[in-house]
This record gives C-alpha cells, sequence and structure tokens, in this order.
C-alpha cells in the first residue's frame, strides 16, 4: 500500500502500512491525537500477520538491535542498557484525584503498597515528555487483546509505540493484530502509550542500540480515564503495557468496579491416577517459583500437571457460582537465571523457537547461557556475556543479567493444557497463597504478592476480596498457604521442592474433595502426621518441617498487626482485625 499523507491534520506523519480511515472513530481519534503530540515520522497499524513479524524482526537485526541466535528457530537476543533492565517501582505511579483512592494513609512514613501522583504534577511530567518525543521514528499502532480474542472474560487495549523490540514482544505476550481491531468495532478499550523517548537524531549515542531516557523514565497509569502512559524504558514490564499495567494495575481496577478478580497467580492443572482434574490458582511473589510450579514435572506416579498460565488470572464466578478462570496472556515473559532441565524442562522446551531473550549471555555456537542453566559447554565454546564482552566463570560477576527474560509463546509449551484458550475460563477449586522467608532480613509483606501491582487503595482490595462470598450461590475456592523454601540450622532446605511439590498439590487435591488428613493448629490446618506420601523420598524432618514455635510466632503476629495498622490504617476491613485478634488469642494459649 502507498505511504498516506494525512493533510487537513496538524501532523504530517506518513502512513506506511494500514490505513487509518479504517480504524474504529475512537482508536483513530487516539492515534492521531497521539502522533499530532508525538511527532512521529511513520504511522505503521499492526495487522500481526508473520509477515509483518519476519520484517520487523529483519530491520532490528539490521540496526543492531536484536541479533539472530542461530543455534535455535527464529530465536533472537537484544542487550539493553544497563541503566534499562527492570520495571522500576519508584518511577510507576497511579494518577487519582485523592492520595487515598489509589494508597492508605500510612500512619508513619510513605505507602510501601503503591505510589501516587496527583492529577496536577502529572500533566507537568507528562508535558514535559511527550511533546515530539516520536521524531524521525515509527509510532506502530498495536491493537490487542488480553484474553482469548471473544472471551466474555478479555479486554482489548490499544498500545502506541516507537520501539519495534515491543511490537515483536507484545505479538508473543497477547493476542495481536487486525481480529482485535474486527472484534474491537465502537466497543471499549483500554489507551497504552509509550514511547522510548528519544527522538531523533540522537543527542548521544546508544550503548547496545537500545533506546531509553532513564533520566526520564515514568511509567503512570489513570484508571479514570482507562489510560497508561509510558515513557523513558524500553524494558518488557515497563514497556509491554499488556502485562502488568494492563493486566494487573487497571483490571485490577476494573474487576472492583465490575464484581471480578485480577490476580498474580499462575493457573494449573491437575489430573490425579484415576483421570479425575481440577484447577488451581497460586499467588507468589517474583522469583518465588511461579512458573517452575506452572510447568512442573510431578514425581508422583499417574499425577499429571497441565499449565494454564504462569503469571496472571482473571477470575469472574459465573451463574452456577464456579469461580471461573482466564490466562489474560498469550506467552511467559520468564526470568531466565535458574530456569534448567532440572528445575523446569518443559520451560527449556518452550524456548526452543520463536522466542526474544533479553540480557542473557550468548555462546560462540549461537546458543544462550545463563547462571543455573546446568548444561556443560562444548569443547571450544566461549560465553559473550550480556554486557557484551567475552566472559568466563573467574570475572565475578554474572555473564546474564539476574532479572534477564525470555518471551515465548505459551502455545508452544509441552504441557499447555488444553483448556487454555477456554473462552469462559477454567473453574477454580483452590488458592495457594505462598513466598520466600529469608532468615534474619527485613521480611517484605507481599499480600497476595500483589504489593508492586495494586491498582487501587489495599484496604479497599481487601474488602472486595471479602465481598465475593457475598456472590450468589459461590462455590468459595479452598485457600492453601506453603513456604517451600524453609531451611534447617544448616542452611539446608527442609523440602526438596521443584516435581517432589507435586506430593503438597496431592494432599490438596484429597483436602478439596473433602478427605480428613488434617491437624488443627493455632495458625490453621496442617496435613496429619501420615497424610503425605513421601514414598521414595528419603528422610525428611516432618518434625521440624511442621513445627510451630510459639516465640516465632508471637512476634509473627506482632508484625502482621503493626503492618497492618500502619500500613492500612482507616482502610483495614473490621474483619481482617478480628482475624489477626483471633489468631493472636490462638498463638498466646499455646
Amino acid at each position: 500500500m502507498p505511504p498516506q499523507l494525512h493533510n487537513g491534520l496538524d501532523f504530517s506523519a506518513k502512513v506506511v502500512q494500514g490505513n487509518l480511515d479504517s480504524l474504529p472513530q475512537a482508536v483513530r481519534e487516539f492515534v492521531e491525537s497521539s502522533a499530532k503530540l508525538c511527532q512521529p515520522e511513520h504511522i505503521h497499524i499492526c495487522d500481526g500477520s508473520e509477515e509483518e513479524n519476519g520484517r520487523l524482526l529483519g530491520r532490528m537485526q539490521e540496526e543492531g538491535i536484536i541479533r539472530k541466535l542461530s543455534k535455535y528457530d527464529n530465536c533472537w537476543l537484544a542487550l539493553t542498557d544497563p541503566r534499562d533492565v527492570a520495571r522500576i517501582e519508584s518511577k510507576t505511579v497511579i494518577i487519582t484525584q485523592e492520595q487515598r483512592d489509589t494508597v492508605p494513609i500510612p500512619k508513619t512514613g510513605l505507602s510501601q503498597l503503591g505510589r501516587w501522583m496527583s492529577e496536577e504534577d502529572f500533566e507537568k511530567a507528562f508535558n514535559a515528555r511527550f511533546p515530539g518525543c516520536m521524531k524521525g521514528r515509527t509510532m506502530y499502532v498495536i491493537p490487542f487483546s488480553m484474553g482469548p480474542l471473544g472471551s466474555p472474560l478479555a479486554k482489548i487495549g490499544i498500545q502506541l509505540t516507537d520501539s519495534p523490540y515491543v511490537v515483536a514482544s507484545m505479538r508473543i505476550m497477547t493476542r495481536m493484530g487486525t481480529p482485535v481491531l474486527e472484534a474491537l468495532g465502537d466497543g471499549e478499550f483500554i489507551k497504552c502509550l509509550h514511547s522510548v523517548g528519544c527522538p531523533l537524531p540522537l543527542k548521544k549515542p546508544l550503548v547496545n542500540n537500545w533506546a531509553c531516557n532513564p533520566e526520564l523514565t515514568l511509567i503512570a497509569h489513570l484508571p479514570d480515564r482507562r489510560e497508561i502512559v509510558s515513557f523513558g524504558s524500553g524494558y518488557g514490564g515497563n514497556s509491554l503495557l499488556g502485562k502488568k499495567c494492563f493486566a494487573l494495575r487497571i483490571a485490577s481496577r476494573l474487576a472492583k468496579e465490575e464484581g471480578w478478580l485480577a490476580e498474580h497467580m499462575l493457573i494449573l492443572g491437575i489430573t490425579n491416577p484415576a483421570g479425575e482434574k481440577k484447577y488451581l490458582a497460586a499467588a507468589f511473589p517474583s522469583a518465588c517459583g511461579k512458573t517452575n510450579l506452572a510447568m512442573m514435572n510431578p514425581s508422583l506416579p499417574g499425577w499429571k500437571i497441565e499449565c494454564v498460565g504462569d503469571d496472571i488470572a482473571w477470575m469472574k464466578f459465573d451463574n452456577q457460582g464456579n469461580l471461573r478462570a482466564i490466562n489474560p496472556e498469550n506467552g511467559f515473559f520468564g526470568v531466565a537465571p535458574g530456569t534448567s532441565v532440572k528445575t523446569n524442562p518443559n520451560a527449556i522446551k518452550t524456548i526452543q523457537k520463536n522466542t526474544i531473550f533479553t540480557n542473557v549471555a550468548e555462546t560462540s555456537d549461537g546458543g544462550v547461557y545463563w547462571e543455573g542453566i546446568d548444561e556443560p559447554l562444548a569443547a571450544g565454546v566461549t560465553i559473550t556475556s550480556w554486557k557484551n564482552k567475552p566472559w568466563s566463570p573467574q570475572d565475578g560477576e554474572p555473564c546474564a543479567h539476574p532479572n534477564s527474560r525470555f518471551c515465548t509463546p505459551a502455545g508452544q509449551c509441552p504441557i499447555i493444557d488444553a483448556a487454555w484458550e477456554s473462552p469462559e475460563g477454567v473453574p477454580i477449586e483452590g488458592i495457594i497463597f505462598g513466598g520466600r522467608r529469608p532468615a534474619g532480613k527485613v521480611i517484605m509483606h507481599d499480600p497476595f504478592a500483589m504489593r508492586p501491582f495494586f491498582g487501587y487503595n489495599f484496604g479497599k482490595y481487601l474488602a472486595h476480596w471479602l465481598s465475593m462470598a457475598q456472590r450468589p450461590a459461590a462455590k468459595l475456592p479452598k485457600i492453601f498457604h506453603v513456604n517451600w523454601f524453609r531451611k534447617n540450622k544448616e542452611g539446608k532446605f527442609l523440602w526438596p521442592g521443584f516435581g517432589e511439590n507435586s506430593r503438597v498439590l496431592e494432599w490438596m487435591f484429597n483436602r478439596i474433595n473433602g478427605e480428613d488428613s488434617t491437624q488443627l493448629t493455632p495458625i490453621g490446618y496442617i496435613p496429619k502426621k501420615d497424610a503425605l506420601n513421601l514414598q521414595g523420598l528419603g528422610d525428611i524432618d516432618l518434625e521440624e518441617l511442621f513445627d510451630i514455635s510459639k516465640e516465632f510466632w508471637e512476634k509473627e503476629v506482632e508484625d502482621i498487626e503493626r503492618y497492618l495498622e500502619d500500613q492500612v490504617n482507616a482502610d483495614l476491613p473490621y474483619e481482617i482485625i478480628r482475624q489477626v485478634l483471633a489468631l493472636k488469642q490462638r498463638i498466646s494459649q499455646m
């Protein structure tokens, strides 16, 4: 299609793919007003096709943004500017009229439950960044669906970005392209505006050909306007706006208004040897093993785990009272270090093709490498680190960045669940919460594993969860709590983890079915003495594993009470206060 020049409008960007006139009116207005503001040279309306993706990858390769990894099929490596490697909580804000709409007002100090910015401060920040920010670049229009296209649980977004890396990654992580525009029609969508903040010509040279503007990075959410605005970072968590920005921060606010839940949870299907299947969701903070659990190879004979999603769950009660969940994502954006054939063989199989790696190390035979990959190198093969320098284990620093990533299609996972794209979602019968407890360090309270991702006041979020019990005919899932990471006095893990966690899931499965396999303790039910199947596992110190120390729990409940009183303050629901006091009472009587 020949370039279109839209005369009569206050911008002169050439449309090099697609047709502005064919866009739904609200989408066209969003594109045109943003182009007028950001002043890109070209506009490219993404169709999501293989051909378009091939062209984009080829162009990025020519410009040195990505390198082809010859060892695999259609796999690529991007190395970022070392100043742009992770989500930046201090620069991630939510804009509402009142601070209390975003975060509870703490009794002392700053809120740990999100960052609020006033509308006035945001207007200033926006106007200091976006005018002319895409000069000399192409503005890509990305229509995307979070959730299977057409699902009653799915939501649509339109992201505008000047980063081809974002386009290629969003194609993996979401359902993206022309079919989304057709499904949208005149419906509602979330507006997502993103710029790396490097207009051309450049004022200073790029590092690793990676465009970013760390000094001015800002990731802003405007829930009242259904908008996300991100500037200065090309890194996934800050630039793939369908991910944490939309699927958690904005979606949790939508969920509150519309009566559902948007959660930082994996979803897995588990089938017992008799062929009975259940679905569980699990919330762990980042780097606590969500992806490994979602893709587990169970060690117990006859049991089967299948993956619906490894990071985010959108859940809603159906007319029969079943809690139904979809994975709104289309791919996995997983942390690479620590991923190996031993820890997660299914992830290793998933990433062998059509994958974009970021900030991992590269082997001289065209492969990838990172800490904990657990694979010996062939003779003569050398490593180039994520800093683009020759690397050896003697260097004293990691070859891959600790937050290096793989971005890979979920459909390639060898144990992807047959119902993972089911429009109505899968029925959730159990929810697992958990995390790490590092000894001797300050505990980072991370309620619901949502601390960096709440889209509104955490006290109101707690009240919203509690309101779910009042849903008509609601069949409430059983709730479990785990810590796979407890250590003994010698610093060794008390529980082997990984595939052996299927033994814990078996116990949960049977509990959901009503099996009497528990003993009651002051902190809740734990497995009876012989309830966990430990056959073939060797020596496990169950006594220490299930030890409930009065001294520890007296301090723990004090910490929890102090945290909730300080951080949630006036917005803490009475039911939670009552539960904390009841826990305190039970522990005092141990």
